[in-house]
């Protein structure tokens, strides 16, 4: 199989992960829904540049490195499902504030109010690197569609791919839930946002926090 043949299995298998929900899914529908579309793109360049980080540490070694140390791999996956936990339990007091506000005829707050692009950039980032799944899944994808014989220029190309491919779909999601009719819609729906993406978030985070125990 040629270089480009590869590359066109390496674009299609990332955009089929790309458009399975996950932690990274669920944190531009609930962000760009509550915070809007400058808040949105942030994150996704955010995720976007994990993905990038992932990539390279993929085709230069680092992640089979770190796969293959004794202890490297329990902490990591401790670190990805406390901080997913952490977004979770967040999102989940959000709901919470929320509706403690409307019993009460006050109004709705945010427990954490996302206004900072930079902010933002780092939550999306920090949820991607952390996550142990993709980890593995760039290592896996990298080693069995990148053979080691592949030019320079076609791991360039490879990593350049994945990158590109990664923020232009995050970033079209956030754009299309800030549209102005659909940003009237996904408001009202926020704190219903918030609950799925905080049960989603406490689900996967326990999980592979249990699994590590385990």
């Amino acid at each position: 199989m040629n270089e480009l043949s590869l590359l066109m299995t390496l674009a299609t298998v990332h955009l089929v992960a790309l458009a399975s929900p996950g932690p990274d899914f669920a944190l531009v529908v609930q962000n760009a829904s509550r915070h809007g579309r400058r808040i949105g793109l942030a994150i996704a360049l955010g995720i976007s540049l994990a993905i990038l980080l992932h990539s390279v540490f993929a085709l230069t070694g680092v992640s089979l490195l770190i796969q293959q140390h004794p202890h490297l791999p329990a902490l990591f996956r401790l670190a990805g499902g406390g901080y997913l936990l952490y977004l979770g339990i967040d999102a989940l007091r959000s709901v919470y504030a929320s509706w403690n506000a409307d019993r009460r005829g006050q109004p709705a707050k945010s427990v954490e109010e996302l206004t900072s692009v930079r902010a933002a950039m780092t939550k999306g980032f920090t949820t991607n690197l952390l996550n142990p799944k993709a980890l593995v899944f760039f290592l896996s994808l990298l080693t069995s569609l990148v053979p080691i014989s592949m030019s320079l220029s076609g791991k360039l190309v490879a990593i350049a791919i994945l990158w590109g491919l990664s923020f232009a779909w995050f970033a079209l999601l956030a754009w299309l839930l800030t549209g102005a009719r659909m940003q009237q819609r996904v408001r009202k729906a926020a704190p219903a946002i918030d609950g799925v993406c905080g049960v989603l978030f406490v689900v996967i985070g326990s999980g592979i926090v249990l699994a590590t125990f385990a």
